[in-house]
């Protein structure tokens, strides 16, 4: 077994220069089933004030194991791709403990697999998030993927990359988001943040692809700055579930975010995101959404 664990942490996670830089562990194997750890860190905060993690690295710790067990479950290996990935977040993450993942695929079609998985911290009764993502596999003789740099027929003509470069939020800092190196490219009653290529980010180095899990921590992060700004800081949003649909791989490039309060109650708010690159947010690569509970920033959440 262990023999196992070395061949796939060699192979599943040191050729990802995400995974790596972020120190990802293949802890078990089985049948249709994978365990991982992510070492705690100080970037993995959220807000230091409260001392949450940011939910960023449950995501790429949920969609990584997700990932792996696909990976074992199929009978010969072929490369899968994140189709749709939902986080619900059931108690908090704080730091000082390392982040377990446990991933199962119950289900494999022709072209998609099915996995769940429960993400816990000291714990393994008291899981802190739980996530259910779908999987499209790649079949022989599929045409090979685009070209990233290839450049885009269909790119609208209209579109100008924003050229500002500010800190996410004024005076407050945000570990994680920082490094990510999140910043607000553009202000205005629709904000557009940038997610600047880092080529640690890179979770698929054939394609080679943004990790998805990077991606959708991106788009949670600004779905959150644009209600802290929305909301005026009156009340602190954390969120409660996030969905996220994968269209387009994520390019070696800067990526962009806009966000929609959809709706905007007492207690709770929903918040819709968009993310894409070069070409355009006509053109975007994540949809996704999150609800947010609202919380006075004095009570514990």
């Amino acid at each position: 077994m262990q023999a196992t664990l070395d061949t796939l942490q060699r192979h599943f996670v040191a050729r990802a220069p995400h995974m790596v830089d972020i120190g990802l562990a293949v802890t078990a194997i089985g049948e249709g089933r994978a365990a991982m750890r992510l070492p705690d860190r100080p970037d993995w905060l959220g807000d230091p004030a409260r001392g949450l993690l940011h939910p960023g690295p449950l995501i790429v710790l949920a969609d990584s194991c997700c990932g792996l067990a696909v990976g074992v479950s199929l009978r010969e290996r072929a490369p899968i791709a994140t189709l749709d990935l939902r986080m619900d977040y059931l108690r908090r993450a704080e730091p000082g403990h390392d982040l377990q993942c446990e991933a199962h695929c119950y289900r494999i079609t022709r072209n998609v697999a099915f996995a769940r998985g429960e993400v816990w911290q000291a714990e393994r009764d008291q899981p802190i998030a739980s996530v259910q993502a779908a999987f499209m596999l790649s079949t022989p003789g599929q045409r090979p993927p685009p070209d990233p740099a290839a450049p885009a027929a269909d790119a609208p003509p209209d579109w100008q990359v924003p050229a500002g470069d500010a800190p996410v939020l004024d005076g407050v800092a945000i570990p994680y988001a920082d490094y990510l190196g999140i910043r607000l490219a553009e202000q205005g009653a629709r904000p557009v943040f940038r997610l600047p290529f880092q080529h640690r980010l890179i979770g698929n180095p054939q394609l080679p692809a943004l990790h998805g899990g990077v991606v959708a921590g991106f788009a949670e992060t600004a779905a959150t700055l644009h209600l802290i700004r929305a909301i005026g800081g009156a009340k602190f949003p954390k969120c409660v579930d996030f969905s996220i649909d994968y269209l387009r791989s994520g390019r070696p490039e800067d990526t962009y975010a806009s966000c929609e309060v959809v709706r905007l109650g007492g207690r709770v708010a929903l918040v819709q995101v968009r993310c894409w690159q070069g070409r355009g947010p006509a053109l975007p690569i994540t949809v996704a959404r999150g609800h947010f509970l609202l919380t006075d920033p004095a009570v514990p959440a």
